[in-house]
């Protein structure tokens, strides 16, 4: 597979009809009116894109500025992200957001980029600790209380009444919701202390509620494994 990083204005009207089939494949509740008022909001799609041209995954982000404390931060916040099951053992979408979010970064100069996420799936909340060393909320760390401010700022900023701060959840009047299987926690997966507290902190997430989280965005707070996604090993 490979690959693109696509500005929403040059996305091809084929690929998005293939977005909306990938993510009603994999969430029930999907409409094609919320899909598209959701693509809209976005500037940059991330496409994957199989041998025979077919898409197998995607994510769509927004870049945005947004000022805070008096300095002038940068925003990175997720929108619809799906990869078929045959291809999630792939790396290929981590490093792909990873090193788009790099390039946006670099190119808005901005000096701290903040990722705001939404999330109603564990899979989805396990690749914070995997590739960011800190992020909020998490397991056995309370969230500074600068972080916090922040992060229900953005989050009442995106999502107005939707959001709960006092639970630190998004609900939305129409969610999406898992499909099938997706919505089991595989045996023993709850043993992992990330996922375990996912699940404790949005007890609502197979219902569609979504946890917000806030990570920053540098080369700091990238894990080994968030290195080797910006920097892999050479043969």
């Amino acid at each position: 597979m490979t690959s693109q990083l696509l500005s929403r204005s040059a996305l091809p009207l084929d690929r998005q009809e293939q977005m909306l089939a990938l993510l009603d494949a994999h969430f029930s509740g999907v409409s094609r009116g919320q899909f598209l008022r959701d693509l809209d909001e976005k500037n940059w799609i991330i496409l994957l894109i199989d041998s025979e041209n077919r898409l197998r995954g995607f994510s769509t982000l927004l870049f945005y500025e947004r000022v805070w404390n008096g300095e002038r931060l940068g925003v990175v916040c997720s929108g619809d992200t799906v990869v078929e099951v045959g291809a999630r053992n792939s790396p290929l979408l981590s490093r792909a957001w990873i090193d788009a979010v790099n390039r946006l970064s670099r190119q808005s100069g901005r000096e701290k980029v903040f990722w705001l996420l939404l999330t109603s799936g564990f899979r989805t909340y396990r690749f914070l600790p995997v590739f960011w060393r800190e992020f909020w909320p998490r397991p056995n760390s309370r969230t500074p209380p600068e972080m916090q401010h922040l992060l229900d700022a953005l989050a009442r900023d995106r999502f107005g009444e939707a959001f709960d701060a006092n639970a630190g959840i998004v609900r939305f009047s129409a969610p999406q919701r898992l499909r099938g299987s997706l919505v089991d926690v595989p045996a023993g997966r709850l043993r992992n202390p990330h996922i375990a507290f996912f699940t404790e902190r949005n007890p609502g997430w197979r219902s569609g509620d979504e946890l917000v989280c806030l990570c920053e965005l540098s080369e700091t707070n990238l894990t080994r494994a968030g290195r080797r996604m910006t920097h892999p090993p050479r043969c």
